[in-house]
Protein backbone atom coordinates (compact mmCIF):
# COMPACT_ATOMS: atom_id res chain seq x y z
CA UNK A 1 0.00 0.00 0.00
CA UNK A 2 1.04 3.85 -0.66
CA UNK A 3 1.18 6.24 1.46
CA UNK A 4 -1.21 8.40 -0.20
CA UNK A 5 -4.55 8.49 0.77
CA UNK A 6 -7.22 6.86 -1.68
CA UNK A 7 -7.97 9.28 -4.30
CA UNK A 8 -9.77 6.81 -6.84
CA UNK A 9 -7.60 8.01 -9.31
CA UNK A 10 -8.38 11.20 -10.72
CA UNK A 11 -6.10 14.28 -10.87
CA UNK A 12 -5.79 16.98 -8.81
CA UNK A 13 -7.87 19.34 -10.94
CA UNK A 14 -10.67 16.56 -11.09
CA UNK A 15 -10.65 16.42 -7.32
CA UNK A 16 -10.92 20.55 -6.79
CA UNK A 17 -14.21 20.47 -9.15
CA UNK A 18 -15.45 17.93 -7.07
CA UNK A 19 -14.71 19.82 -4.26
CA UNK A 20 -15.66 23.30 -5.66
CA UNK A 21 -19.07 21.63 -6.72
CA UNK A 22 -19.91 20.23 -3.16
CA UNK A 23 -19.68 23.74 -1.35
CA UNK A 24 -21.84 25.78 -4.09
CA UNK A 25 -24.24 22.79 -3.25
CA UNK A 26 -24.14 22.50 0.46
CA UNK A 27 -24.16 27.01 0.12
CA UNK A 28 -27.58 26.57 -2.00
CA UNK A 29 -29.25 24.12 0.34
CA UNK A 30 -28.48 26.64 2.98
CA UNK A 31 -29.62 29.28 1.42
CA UNK A 32 -32.87 27.63 0.83
CA UNK A 33 -33.39 26.38 4.83
CA UNK A 34 -32.64 29.77 5.61
CA UNK A 35 -35.19 31.51 3.13
CA UNK A 36 -37.84 28.53 4.39
CA UNK A 37 -37.53 29.28 8.10
CA UNK A 38 -39.80 31.35 9.93
CA UNK A 39 -38.49 35.06 10.73
CA UNK A 40 -37.18 35.17 14.49
CA UNK A 41 -39.52 37.01 17.03
CA UNK A 42 -38.93 40.28 17.69
CA UNK A 43 -36.89 41.08 20.70
CA UNK A 44 -38.89 41.50 23.83
CA UNK A 45 -36.72 44.08 26.06
CA UNK A 46 -35.64 42.78 29.47
CA UNK A 47 -38.15 44.11 32.28
CA UNK A 48 -37.32 47.25 34.47
CA UNK A 49 -36.81 46.29 37.81
CA UNK A 50 -37.39 48.56 40.45
CA UNK A 51 -33.79 49.03 42.16
CA UNK A 52 -34.56 48.92 46.17
CA UNK A 53 -32.76 51.84 48.16
CA UNK A 54 -30.76 50.62 51.09
CA UNK A 55 -32.39 53.20 53.47
CA UNK A 56 -36.01 51.64 51.82
CA UNK A 57 -34.60 47.93 52.67
CA UNK A 58 -33.19 48.90 56.50
CA UNK A 59 -36.97 50.31 57.01
CA UNK A 60 -37.93 47.52 55.84
CA UNK A 61 -35.99 45.25 57.97
CA UNK A 62 -36.58 47.13 61.10
CA UNK A 63 -40.36 47.10 61.00
CA UNK A 64 -40.47 43.01 60.27
CA UNK A 65 -37.66 42.65 63.36
CA UNK A 66 -38.28 45.47 66.00
CA UNK A 67 -36.60 43.48 68.44
CA UNK A 68 -33.34 43.67 66.65
CA UNK A 69 -32.84 47.36 66.50
CA UNK A 70 -31.41 48.39 69.57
Amino acid sequence: MTGKPLVFHQSAEQLRRVSARGGRASAGNRRARLRAAPPPPPAVPPPQLQAETTAAAIAALEAQFPWLSQ
